[in-house]
């Protein structure tokens, strides 16, 4: 597997990482792709966006590739991304939105219910239950249920890793995630959309899938 892939999208350009390769390899390739792209479009400017997915570069990695990108003044970053919900990002969200932090272990056969909305750090085990009548942000593992807009409100959102989760529920609607291909999780975003099913989407699709929602937060995420 490649640990550098261009992409083409609607907007430009994407450079993906893959999040399990060395990050010398990833310099490696890195820099054996920008020496294409100069040679096959020597003039030709291009904004790239870097996709790290569940790598979370560090200061000095993110000023390794800037300073490789440096080297080719038509190859420029629009912005490095990653698919990760960071702590500091979860505390401007806890701040900024007046959420409750919640850090709880819920085990086979207990439920938590909560009241608003939940920035959950916890573990929810297999056979446990996760319930509020809000809006989730998941920080933590997701193994049991988890379950937003209790009982029946179907506008409220969950936001991050669902993969390992037994089911999703918001309002009335659920879903078996083990019957979904959503393992590239760690910011997504499950929904219920016009049809009244649940749905799931990116993170970077929320302003799309609840604009209302996406402009309350300002569309920090």
């Amino acid at each position: 597997m490649k640990a550098v892939s261009l992409k083409g999208t609607n907007n430009g350009y994407e450079i993906v990482l893959e999040s399990s390769a060395s990050f010398d390899r990833i310099m490696s390739e890195l820099e054996d792709l920008l020496a294409k792209l100069d040679h096959d479009y020597p003039t030709k400017r291009m904004h790239l966006e870097i996709i790290t997915g569940k790598r979370l570069l560090s200061e000095v990695q993110s000023d390794q590739i800037r300073k490789l990108f440096d080297q080719y003044k038509h190859l420029l970053i629009s912005s490095i991304r990653s698919d990760v919900i960071t702590v500091e990002e979860a505390n401007r969200i806890k701040d900024e939105e007046n959420i409750h932090m919640v850090i709880d272990t819920v085990r086979n056969g207990q439920t938590r219910r909560l009241s608003g909305d939940v920035l959950f750090l916890g573990t929810v085990h297999q056979g446990g239950k996760l319930v509020t009548d809000g809006n989730i942000y998941v920080l933590g593992s997701i193994y049991g249920i988890i379950h937003a807009g209790a009982p029946s409100s179907e506008d409220n959102l969950i936001v991050g890793d669902l993969h390992n989760a037994q089911q999703v529920r918001i309002g009335e609607q659920f879903d078996i995630v083990a019957d979904k291909d959503i393992e590239d999780s760690y910011k997504s975003v499950a929904y219920v959309n016009d049809l009244h099913t649940l749905d799931y989407g990116k993170i970077k699709e929320l302003k799309k899938i609840n604009p209302k929602f996406y402009n309350r937060i300002g569309g920090v995420l």
